[in-house]
């Protein structure tokens, strides 16, 4: 602690424990005891307490309160609990007599303070601050503290519960850290007492005919086992499974037990401990169990977390692969005539008649295959899965369910047709079809379904019962099929089939691209990028691209009213300039496909538009331009580049010109490539006057580079001056190695020394020099060579780096800072709200 806080810290403390003072804001105190714990952390000695003995005097005035506020008991019990983490500290407090009278039976906890839930959390917390030696823990013991937490795990505030629940995993973890250097096996475990206390607990709750207490020691138990005390304490976690196994396995088989997916999420977490990693045992035996008898949504997320383990047993893994597709199979087989569809599975681990009647509700329907498409995503998103999907049988069953809920398949089952009847228009299924549909196109053997698959796709598309965010997923679907089939091999009906298919998209994208649905036109829109993006080398794709509409209608979309349609349509344009400008042999013809008139309309877009987000677009559309090498020569693409810069240098959307500083450095990295030999490398003293080094100052002056760069030094959005600073360090180390800067005196005496003194001056105001001139101040020409070349090498552009990479709330947020906010804050009558951030 500086002498500074200490010296504030007496007038702070007397300030909180005063009645007659107004609160503080949570946050101040919230921010006073973080600090306390970074003092605590680093210093465990007692000197902390015996040279601000104000500490233990605010604990002690506090306590005498008759009737203390609720914030500043909090903030007691907690302090008192960091201040008591270390043992020195513990005893120096328990000398005080202070910690019985905060967390024992005499404190607050009998009192009407305990009514306030802050005042229950705060409790908790502190315990957990303090129980980091072995006294801490005798403490709790003998206190009747123990008793007190297994109160608070049904407390009616979640937070107060959850507090006490992480806790007992605390505690318990901790009370076996001094046991782990015995030699033990399950056979030889001997509980420590806070840790017996808590099996007891825990033991006597399972038994108990309490749903609540049963369903707090199982949520308990999970806990335990999802945390370390799972992976470090092996003996132990086997010696507590073998005391709840049989249990457990009773709740399994009795339907009265309301905790099943409490259940679940149980032996999931047991399941990841190294302790059970066996291929043998009763444990995977329980595991199989659950699967058969918890209820399908229940039996979901335990099959795709055991799926997800690589060490679980493969007939386990199996059955649990079998629980998820258990649904899509239900789907395969309700829509078909009984003998024709074998569905997914040859014997189901469950009753399918579960699954049957889920499916058949219409309250359940729709949340069970969600559920297990949610799941299906998530196993396809997996490197290395350890079962095999059957893609195609899953593709199948999707389709289907895709078709129930456009009504496209009347199926003639009864069972068909309730499930049908419960999924027409239901956009959740669809949406959750549509991102497995997608995860799908990566594999290789679904080829057999891909005409049929885009049949469901276009019908989709085409369809005006579709909503926006359906549509939005069709679309994305689309675009990832359409690449895999790109990839099949090319045999001539195979050809064929794509350009039936791509004919079909342009033809929807046509209708959808004049929708009166702002949603529906951004979606296209990016749709038809992501298209380019992909198959923009294919010769079918570019055929139809050019000979459908698409092409008028994206840039008709520039004048758009929406902007994010605006948006998006400088994007798509920016692409398909891709094909129809830049390519060598351009397939493009007429004139408003030219280059010139594409470039004049984004660059209108990018001066004068209201909006930021079509701004943003041009600049970044500029950028993907200039980096693919698509603006030409050098001398059009130092005019390009200029004209970008004069747009974006006074843009009041700070990203629009951080997208113009990404362009600028683009453009010096591609310049110095193509006039040197090394981008921002190091060049000796005898190169620096060289041509190359004078042709590129000229180039990057008569660009009006950098006025633009030095006037963003002084931006007054941080992320912005960052950028520039950083590409004017890139160019200096180009320009200049590190031993051969300037010399300051020299600078002064040159001609332009007064001028790149002022600038230096400006620069080091920061975002207060608003004004700043781009085009030069006090005689500094930013378009002269020589002059730029003498800013680059006097002007200490580490130190601005340094600066602006500072937090601004660097001096703000220290801890003197803090306590003199409070001393500045306490006793006034006004509203004292602390902004302390």
């Amino acid at each position: 602690m500086t002498r500074e806080c200490a010296a504030l810290l007496p007038g702070v403390c007397a300030a909180l424990a005063d009645p007659r003072q107004p609160g503080l804001d949570d946050t101040c105190l919230e921010k006073l005891l973080d600090w306390f714990r970074s003092l605590t952390w680093f210093d465990p000695t007692v000197e902390l307490l015996r040279d601000n003995p104000c500490l233990p005097e605010l604990i002690t005035s506090v306590l005498a309160l008759p009737d203390p506020s609720p914030s500043i008991l909090s903030f007691t019990l907690q302090l008192a609990g960091i201040l008591a983490s270390s043992e020195s500290r513990f005893q120096h407090l328990q000398e005080e007599k202070l910690l019985g009278r905060l967390f024992g039976q005499e404190g607050p906890r009998g009192g009407a303070a305990w009514e306030d839930a802050s005042v229950r959390s705060a409790w908790l917390r502190g315990v957990h601050s303090l129980l980091h030696h072995q006294p801490a823990l005798r403490f709790l013991c003998s206190w009747g503290a123990m008793d007190v937490i297994f109160a608070l795990q049904g407390d009616p505030s979640l937070f107060v519960a959850s507090a006490a629940s992480q806790l007992l995993v605390h505690i318990l973890t901790f009370s076996l850290e001094s046991e782990t250097s015995k030699a033990l096996s399950a056979k030889d475990c001997d509980w420590p007492v806070c840790a017996q206390m808590i099996v007891k607990h825990i033991q006597e709750s399972l038994q108990s005919s309490s749903a609540s207490h049963i369903e707090q020691s199982l949520k308990l138990l999970s806990s335990l086992f999802g945390s370390c005390f799972g992976s470090c304490y092996a003996a132990w976690t086997e010696v507590l499974w073998l005391d709840i196994a049989k249990q457990i396995e009773s709740f399994l088989l009795e339907e009265t037990v309301q905790a099943q997916p409490v259940l679940a999420n149980l032996l999931l977490n047991v399941a990841r401990s190294p302790v059970f990693c066996g291929t043998e045992g009763s444990f995977w035996a329980l595991v199989t169990s659950a699967l058969e008898h918890l209820t399908p949504v229940q039996a979901g997320p335990l099959a795709v977390g055991l799926l997800k383990l690589c060490k679980c047993p493969q007939d386990v893994r199996i059955q649990a692969l079998t629980v998820l597709l258990q649904p899509m199979d239900c789907i395969l087989r309700a829509a078909s005539q009984p003998l024709e569809c074998a569905g997914l599975l040859d014997e189901s681990v469950s009753d399918p008649v579960a699954v049957e009647s889920l499916l058949s509700s219409k309250t359940s329907c729709a949340g069970l295959l969600c559920q297990t498409l949610a799941h299906l995503e998530k196993l396809l998103s997996l490197k290395h899965l350890k079962v095999d999907l059957p893609c195609v049988s899953l593709l199948h069953s999707l389709m289907t369910i895709l078709q129930f809920c456009n009504g496209f398949l009347s199926p003639t089952s009864p069972l068909g047709s309730t499930i049908s009847r419960n999924l027409i228009n239901c956009f959740k299924v669809q949406k959750s079809a549509l991102d497995v549909l997608a995860a799908l196109s990566e594999k290789k053997d679904c080829d057999t379904l891909i005409g049929s698959l885009f049949d469901v796709l276009l019908a989709y598309l085409q369809s005006p019962n579709t909503s926006p965010t359906v549509l939005k997923k069709t679309f994305q679907a689309t675009s990832k099929w359409l690449v895999h089939l790109q990839e099949l091999s090319s045999s001539n009906s195979q050809q064929q089939q794509t350009e039936k298919i791509l004919e079909g998209v342009f033809l929807v994208l046509q209708k959808r691209l004049c929708s009166p649905c702002w949603e529906v036109r951004d979606s296209s829109l990016e749709f038809l990028t992501a298209m380019v993006k992909c198959l923009r080398d294919q010769n079918e794709f570019r055929q139809c691209l050019l000979s459908s509409e698409v092409l008028r209608l994206t840039e008709n979309l520039l004048e758009d009213p929406e902007s994010y349609v605006r948006a998006s349509a400088v994007t798509a344009v920016g692409h398909l300039a891709l094909i129809t400008c830049f390519a060598p042999e351009s397939p493009a013809t007429g004139s408003q496909y030219n280059k010139e008139s594409i470039v004049a309309k984004l660059q209108e877009i990018l001066s004068t538009d209201s909006e930021g987000f079509p701004r943003r677009a041009v600049i970044s559309i500029f950028t993907k331009w200039l980096r693919e090498g698509c603006t030409g020569r050098l001398e059009d693409t130092e005019q390009f580049v200029s004209r970008a810069i004069q747009a974006v240098e006074h843009d009041l959307d700070w990203e629009v010109r951080l997208g113009g500083l990404e362009l600028v450095e683009v453009f010096c990295s591609q310049t110095i490539c193509q006039l040197a030999q090394c981008p921002y490398a190091p060049v000796s003293s005898a190169v620096t006057s060289s041509t190359p080094q004078k042709e590129l100052l000229q180039v990057f002056c008569r660009a009006k580079l950098f006025g633009f760069l030095f006037g963003s030094l002084c931006d007054c959005d941080k992320p912005v001056g960052q950028r520039a600073c950083d590409v004017l360090v890139g160019l200096r180390g180009h320009f200049y190695p590190m031993s051969t800067l300037e010399n300051p005196q020299e600078v002064e005496d040159s001609p332009a020394g007064r001028g790149i003194a002022w600038l230096q001056r400006t620069l080091r105001q920061g975002s207060l020099a608003q004004s700043f001139p781009m085009d030069g101040g006090d005689g500094v020409d930013f378009q002269d060579p020589e002059s730029m070349m003498l800013a680059l090498g006097a002007i200490d552009l580490l130190e601005l780096h340094d600066e602006l990479n500072k937090s601004s709330d660097h001096v703000e947020e220290s801890p003197q800072s803090l306590l003199q906010d409070i001393l500045a804050t306490v006793g006034t009558i006004e509203d004292n709200e602390v902004d302390c951030y």
